[in-house]
């Protein structure tokens, strides 16, 4: 089969596209032909030397899949071979997605929503689970609150800025003014254009003073430093960003505020609840560019080039018949 091997740390030409050999499924193990998989901040961090400890080289990266079961190991009783699914592989835990096929635990699996096309559904499978962890299962967002989704025409931002709406909170982002048709679209109720205003000061004007239920942090800087200024009373605020901040801690204090830190968790749970809510029409990824497989240090290069205007994510038709 062919991937793109991780040769060394360093920049998107680090990757080689090699033939390797088709991983076999053991007990409780799926073998997917990959059809579709995604670009993520993680990837080139991972790509460009943030977890040396955790990534032995030379190795296959990639943690997005959407794709077809073509064998399964024993005592598989989920699926059989034909079965369209999508996952996100175990993070730091054997070869990822760059590749023709790729082999999971049967547990971390699920069941492709049949409303999405593979490139579709190849990028939702980390943001979406990664806001699906940040929004319902740490910061606890319920009807009625209200939000912050800092970075909101992002991979991660885009699908939050739906997701808080499908809960039945108020959505405030922050996004270029190019990009404030796009966040309303997706179901913001306020766009701050953060490159002319500073997000504190709309958000306490817009909320009279009172601040936000929870701040989403996916841009890193000195939003956690921040954030406590725009934050409400017993607010929460929930970032995905590895790198050291800043932290406003004697505000937090006053606001009786908690933090959460969020490195996603693989299982089949959150697949389904957003499988539920693409049925109910409630959540879309948008796709901002569509590369191969072959040009997937294009696709990084892209991703890390500073004001790309993209939108949403970067998809990668490993099937050929994919490509636009």
């Amino acid at each position: 089969m062919k991937a793109q091997i991780l040769k060394a740390f360093g920049g998107p030409e680090s990757f080689e596209l090699r033939d390797v050999s088709k991983p076999v499924p053991q007990a409780g193990q799926v073998l997917v032909r990959v059809h579709a998989t995604s670009i993520n901040p993680l990837d080139f961090q991972v790509r460009r030397g943030d977890y040396t400890d955790y990534v032995p080289l030379p190795s296959i990266t990639g943690h997005d899949v959407s794709g077809v079961v073509e064998a399964v190991g024993p005592g598989v009783t989920s699926f059989v071979p034909g079965d369209e699914v999508w996952y996100t592989p175990q993070i730091f835990d054997g070869p990822g997605s760059y590749a023709e096929y790729h082999v999971a635990a049967e547990s971390i699996v699920g069941k492709k929503p049949a409303s999405l096309s593979h490139l579709e559904a190849a990028t939702l499978t980390l943001v979406g689970g990664t806001a699906w962890e940040a929004l319902v299962v740490r910061a606890a967002l319920r009807v009625g609150e209200s939000i912050l989704v800092h970075g909101g025409a992002g991979g991660v931002g885009h699908v939050a800025i739906q997701l808080a709406k499908a809960i039945g909170a108020k959505v405030f982002t922050t996004v270029r003014e190019a990009n404030f048709e796009f966040a309303r679209n997706l179901g913001a109720d306020v766009v701050i254009d953060y490159e002319q205003e500073d997000y504190v000061d709309a958000i306490l004007r817009e909320t009279d003073g009172r601040g936000v239920d929870v701040v989403f942090d996916t841009i890193g800087g000195n939003t956690l430093s921040r954030s406590p200024d725009a934050l409400a009373q017993l607010g929460r605020v929930v970032s995905i960003v590895d790198i050291a901040q800043p932290q406003n801690v004697i505000q937090a204090w006053g606001n009786n505020a908690s933090y959460h830190f969020v490195f996603t968790r693989q299982n089949r749970g959150k697949l389904d609840e957003l499988s539920a809510l693409i049925e109910r029409g409630q959540l879309r990824p948008h796709i901002g560019a569509v590369f191969s497989l072959a040009d997937i240090p294009r696709a990084h290069a892209l991703l890390e080039s500073p004001n790309n205007g993209l939108r949403g994510k970067i998809a990668i038709a490993v099937e050929p018949s994919l490509i636009p």
